[in-house]
């Protein structure tokens, strides 16, 4: 009898004893999530729940296996020790993970509920994000290594390898240079404040914004949908437009070609009418001027504002649509035309066209 209950008891027991802990933090966690609604941490760290019982009941299992008396565990006592010592660090690094991560997401969602500058705000998101695939990098090598160290032949290879590093360390430094060099790039331009996710930037004449950063490599999506894909270290080396940097307003310009005989005052009525009529206007400034002139037309330049790229875009193509509109129907003859006339045969030295 006792050799039925005692495997029972020390596997129910385990599992039990798991459940019960469990429950009992999840239950002050949800009591703390209520009583601090100004904070998130309490409820993203209810995530940890599955890691955590995988933790709990790998401990109590590796610490009490060898007592349930089974023949098979007796047996094979080496190998199931093995196998519950990986799954603890499998699970604790999970766990690891999951509790930084509600943690640095509870900061960052603070933050930004009390921030009031946008530009700050997307600055330290870029920073979390790259400071959390960092801890989740070396979490993750940590684990790993913590892994292999539990089988003896590694560490009979580890003392080797420990003996040549310096030659090895050298010859990796010389190929993994180039991901070196991203490495330090992506951290450079998280704490550099370079360039942050959701900015508004022009990379090789192509305008998007900015999506993803990662250690490595940083995406841009176009306005077209496009994901442009680009090293973080082309940031870092070569010179790029930053439209969100320093404030998201900008001014934009449209340019007319038109008649001498354009009515430019009329036009700046127009031009304050259609604005007061557009909502991406911001209101901060506009202007209307002839900035250069040809023998046969003028440059007219219409400035405008408005509160971010997006919005500048949508300002000019109203102010543009609707000045041509305007011009086409009430001055017609603004529009530039190409004048024709017959050849004067009378002026002195003119000679009579041939048949």
């Amino acid at each position: 009898m006792e050799d039925v209950l005692r495997p029972i008891a020390v596997l129910g027991g385990s599992v039990v004893i798991t459940l019960v802990l469990v429950w009992l933090a999840d239950r002050a966690l949800r009591r703390m999530d209520a009583a601090h609604p100004e904070t998130p941490l309490w409820g993203l760290l209810r995530r940890c729940r599955i890691p955590l019982q995988v933790v709990l009941c790998a401990a109590l299992l590796r610490g009490a296996y060898d007592e349930t008396g089974l023949k098979t565990v007796e047996e094979h006592e080496a190998g199931i020790g093995q196998t519950l010592s990986l799954v603890l660090i499998a699970a604790t690094a999970w766990l690891t993970m999951r509790a930084a991560a509600a943690i640095v997401e509870s900061s960052y969602s603070r933050y930004a509920a009390s921030a009031r500058d946008a530009a700050r705000v997307r600055r330290v998101r870029t920073q979390v994000t790259l400071i959390q695939r960092v801890v989740t990098a070396v979490v993750t090598v940590v684990a790993a290594a913590s892994m292999l160290l539990t089988f003896p032949e590694m560490r009979t290879v580890g003392t080797s390898m420990l003996a040549s590093a310096g030659l090895v360390g050298i010859v990796a430094g010389i190929a993994a240079q180039s991901t070196l060099g991203n490495l330090f790039a992506g951290l450079q331009i998280a704490f550099g404040d370079m360039v942050r996710i959701g900015d508004t930037v022009v990379v090789d004449g192509e305008w998007g914004t900015v999506e993803e950063i990662t250690l490595t490599f940083l995406t841009v999506r176009t306005w077209d949908e496009r994901r442009i894909t680009m090293p973080v270290s082309y940031f870092t080396g070569k010179p790029f437009e930053n439209w969100s940097r320093g404030g998201a307003q900008m001014t934009g310009t449209v340019f007319f070609h038109l008649d001498h005989s354009a009515p430019v005052e009329k036009m700046r009525q127009r031009l304050l009418e259609v604005l007061q009529e557009c909502p991406d206007w911001d209101g901060r400034a506009w202007s209307l001027v002839v900035t250069d002139t040809t023998p046969s037309t003028i440059m007219v330049r219409a400035l405008v504002t408005a509160r971010d790229a997006d919005a500048i875009w949508a300002v000019r193509c109203e102010v543009r649509e609707r000045m041509l509109e305007w011009l086409r129907t009430e001055h017609a003859y603004a529009l530039p035309r190409i004048s024709t006339a017959p050849a004067e045969l009378d002026r002195p030295g003119a000679r009579p066209a041939r048949n």
